[in-house]
């Protein structure tokens, strides 16, 4: 069963990506391990850009344990991409994103999918709460059925 394009207005946050000459294969596409990349970069974006997390010195990380992605059309360089952010669920240390993947000004998804961050203390990797100023940061990007726990 064909799953449906989600729509552009779905993400409140889009991220803007140029595709390189190395993100095509020998099939003259963009390879599906690169959609991967493009949405650990855009989740990341919204991180850092909205919720003001600190990648190089932030006492937390978020680990990635579980992503999918759903390819519906083709992706090639040199194209512009726009990948959209929507947080799913928000819940004590993890945060799950509705993610989707636009050639530039379309409507419609050429890729979507979801991943999920766990986020872990820096030094043990024990799993540790998501901090308040985050979360309240995040909650603009929660998608209308989103859960917050």
């Amino acid at each position: 069963m064909k799953q449906q394009a989600k729509q552009r207005q779905h993400f409140k946050f889009i991220f803007p990506i140029q595709t390189r000459w190395s993100d095509n294969d020998m099939y003259g596409h963009v390879n599906n391990v690169m959609y991967y990349s493009f949405f650990d970069t855009a989740a990341n974006a919204l991180l850092i850009q909205k919720a003001g997390f600190h990648l190089q010195d932030s006492p937390i990380i978020g680990l990635v344990v579980n992503s999918s992605c759903n390819f519906m059309q083709e992706l090639s360089y040199p194209e512009m991409i726009e990948v959209g952010v929507s947080i799913a669920k928000i819940g004590n240390s993890s945060l799950s994103y509705d993610l989707a993947i636009f050639k530039h000004g379309e409507e419609q998804a050429a890729a979507q999918g979801s991943f999920v961050h766990v986020f872990v203390d820096r030094q043990t990797r024990k799993s540790t709460p998501i901090p308040n100023a985050m979360r309240d940061a995040l909650g603009h990007y929660l998608t209308a059925d989103a859960a917050l726990i």
